[in-house]
């Protein structure tokens, strides 16, 4: 039956997408031919006989999505982190999607309770609420624990939410192979590739440990942090489809006067918002993706609560370094170091230019630095700068999209908080700091070490593959011998020992 639902789907889409506009401005942003688009008007002109769908006063591809339903929904949510895919005007109008969606009753969500846990619900919590938010995959209730009468937030997935959003991306799917196969101009947007990538999201999504063990990650990385706080796990009380933390209770980011009312300084909060993203980036490389205001509060002791961990960002030590060092080189306006360090990371092909791509990064960041403090933006920075690095032949790096979607919702963020915001200097002692830890003569200590313990693994074999080394040297044999995984190994043990020594003797000396 997939086939034939997989067709019917299609069509549903198509429909919605004609009846609500979406059709030309979607097929306009992902760059289609005209003939292709003149096809897509003749074959939609009979959906028109329909009538409109949706809600009139959304933007079209927001009003086609949210008609669609859920799966959709999460779908649009996704893309509008992949303005590299989809184009900036369309992320701008998926970036607006209301995850809000009727609740299911409380009774089945207190069956979902008693399945997930083996208790009913009712020996399990004292009070359980009324959904207070639905969003397509989840919903949330207040509660309180029965043995500790602690206040708690209940997440509970909806019922058949694995089966009906299986059934869509499979959907999916084959919409992606059918226009890879009629539409040739889309392969470059890797169509099959989005998708999956779609597939792997809501697939962590749909099991509330992966959830829960990200809220743990992200509170171990940050109970340190002064003002910024995540709300407790409660491991006994969460599951594959329930998911227990404690109650944030606060007031939520968005609501200025609020925040006025009960005295906290918004400048501040503002400010100590974007840091502790950027610090989370840098510091941590495992960051919030999903930082808008509706997934904050401010507490009464001026704290900034953080929830939902459906959607993190990882980026790895290495990747922190090269663009730690970008955007310190932008700080300084050295345009080319920031170069050289593209060149170093082999993010640029080493035939192009050095001094030509110098030069275009200037035109990035000499125009930003001219700004007005209330204008200047690290996140269109990010944008421009993939611009031109996508120019010179930087392929894309989805994890960075991610950060550069997250840098704008954060700064939209700080800039309701407080409009006068100097990005830089909020910025420049996070990225100073970063780089004084981790770009110098500690950080190279540090990997030596590092690198010391990854050898000491193969300590008791570094003989025998020194013997074996030096035999096939002095006895080489006429057949081409087979390269040995081991001598890569070896010679950093002996560049890593002389190294080492070499600083031990520098010391001494």
């Amino acid at each position: 039956m997939r086939g034939p639902h997989n067709i019917w789907r299609l069509v549903q889409t198509l429909a919605t997408m004609e009846r609500t506009g979406a059709n030309r401005m979607v097929l306009q942003e992902l760059g289609a031919p005209a003939s292709v688009r003149a096809a897509a008007r003749i074959l939609g002109w009979p959906f028109k006989w329909l009538g409109e769908k949706g809600d009139p006063s959304l933007p079209p591809a927001t009003r086609a999505i949210t008609a669609l339903g859920p799966a959709y929904i999460k779908f649009g949510q996704i893309l509008s982190t992949r303005p590299d895919v989809v184009g900036d005007e369309l992320a701008v109008q998926l970036r607006v999607l209301q995850d809000k969606l009727a609740p299911f009753p409380v009774e089945v969500a207190k069956q979902t309770v008693a399945q997930e846990l083996g208790r009913p619900a009712d020996t399990l919590f004292s009070e359980f609420s009324e959904p207070i938010a639905a969003a397509s995959i989840a919903q949330v209730h207040q509660a309180r624990v029965a043995e500790t009468g602690e206040l708690v937030a209940v997440k509970v997935l909806r019922p058949n939410v694995e089966r009906n959003f299986r059934r869509d991306i499979d959907a999916f799917y084959f919409a992606a192979s059918t226009i890879e196969l009629l539409a040739p101009f889309s392969r470059r947007l890797r169509p099959s590739d989005v998708i999956a990538h779609f597939d792997g999201v809501v697939t962590g999504e749909l099991d509330l440990r992966i959830e829960t063990s990200a809220a743990a990650e992200f509170a171990a990385n940050t109970e340190n942090d002064p003002g910024f706080a995540v709300p407790r796990i409660i491991w006994p009380l969460s599951g594959k489809r329930v998911l227990t933390l404690g109650w944030c209770e606060g007031v939520p980011i968005g609501d200025n006067a609020a925040l006025d009312a009960a005295g906290h300084d918004r400048r501040a909060i503002g400010e100590r918002v974007l840091a502790m993203f950027l610090r989370h980036a840098l510091r941590d490389g495992y960051f919030h993706a999903d930082m808008h205001q509706g997934n904050m509060k401010v507490g009464p002791n001026g704290d900034i609560l953080v929830f939902d961990f459906g959607i993190m960002g990882r980026i790895d030590e290495y990747t922190r370094r090269v663009y730690a060092e970008i955007l310190y080189g932008f700080i300084r306006r050295d345009y080319r170091r920031v170069a050289e360090v593209h060149f170093e990371a082999g993010y640029v092909p080493a035939d192009r230019d050095i001094d030509e791509f110098a030069q275009a990064l200037r035109s990035v960041g000499e125009p930003i630095f001219g700004m007005d403090a209330s204008y200047i933006s690290m996140a269109k920075l990010l944008a421009y700068l993939f611009e031109v690095t996508e120019r010179f032949g930087m392929a894309t790096r989805t994890e960075l999209i991610l950060l550069q979607r997250t840098m704008v919702v954060v700064e939209g963020v700080s800039r309701s908080l407080n409009p006068s915001i100097n990005i830089w200097e909020v910025a420049r002692p996070i990225v100073e700091e970063y780089i004084k830890e981790n770009i110098g003569p500690k950080a190279v200590v540090r990997d030596l070490v590092r690198t010391a313990r990854v050898l000491s693994r193969f300590g008791p074999r570094l003989p025998e593959m020194a013997e074996t080394l030096l035999i096939q040297q002095s006895n080489p044999d006429p057949e081409p011998p087979r390269p040995s995984p081991f001598k890569p190994v070896l010679w950093m043990g002996i560049g890593g020992a002389l190294v080492g020594a070499g600083m031990v003797l520098g010391l001494l000396i």
